[in-house]
């Protein structure tokens, strides 16, 4: 009986550490009501910052593209469109910017407010993820690379971080 009792607490001992935030099982599978450690979820909070931060760049670059840019050589070469094309299609071009500017602002928005602004980095990141999947079906597919990959990945992070 003693032998049984000793084996159990050993036991207890060995499932109490393999729920520490050190087991990378634990971090997949965590046990009821386990909580990671503060670091971990400040840097998870940081990296959904900034992966949010970089999807918000990257639609003020593509405004700065499609408003400015569009029937210039930087425009012509990232968009491969003859000078044609880009003059006679400029003015919709500009009103896709505006777009893309406005999916920016509205990350930046969610950004400013801090942790209150979950659900608005979460909102302006399934909608670049969607135009990103749209323009990917009916436009280029590297737009899904470009526009949908990195809000997919900001989408998770921030998820996750919440």
């Amino acid at each position: 009986m003693k032998n049984i009792l000793s084996s159990q607490r050993s036991m207890r001992r060995v499932h109490k550490s393999a729920l520490s935030y050190e087991n990378p099982i634990c971090i997949l599978f965590p046990s009821p009501g386990a909580r990671p450690p503060i670091s971990n979820v400040k840097n998870m909070l940081l990296a959904a910052h900034v992966a949010v931060g970089i999807v918000a760049l990257l639609h003020a670059y593509f405004l700065v593209l499609e408003m400015f840019l569009w029937d210039k050589p930087q425009g012509l070469a990232a968009f491969g469109l003859t000078q044609e094309l880009a003059t006679a299609s400029k003015t919709l071009a500009m009103n896709q910017g505006l777009y893309n500017g406005f999916l920016a602002a509205g990350l930046v928005w969610g950004l400013l407010l801090g942790t209150a602004g979950r659900q608005v980095e979460i909102f302006f990141l399934a909608c670049v993820i969607l135009a990103g999947v749209f323009g990917g079906l009916t436009a280029s597919r590297k737009i899904l690379v470009v526009q949908a990959l990195p809000a997919a990945i900001a989408l998770a992070l921030v998820y996750f971080a919440g």
